[in-house]
């Protein structure tokens, strides 16, 4: 398997000391958005048969 070189070395983000590509940032958020999305929806209930 051949290692393919990227032509552009990624746009990276900074604040302060910290710093961090915005690819990597993209899916961090989508980690918490979706970790949060599953603390706030409720689970399906079964139906009760009467």
């Amino acid at each position: 398997m051949e290692m393919i070189e990227s032509v552009t070395p990624g746009i990276y983000l900074g604040w302060g000391p910290f710093v961090i590509q915005l690819g990597n940032l993209i899916v961090i958020t989508m980690m918490i958005v979706l970790f949060v999305a599953s603390l706030l929806l409720p689970f399906p209930r079964a139906r009760r048969r009467k």
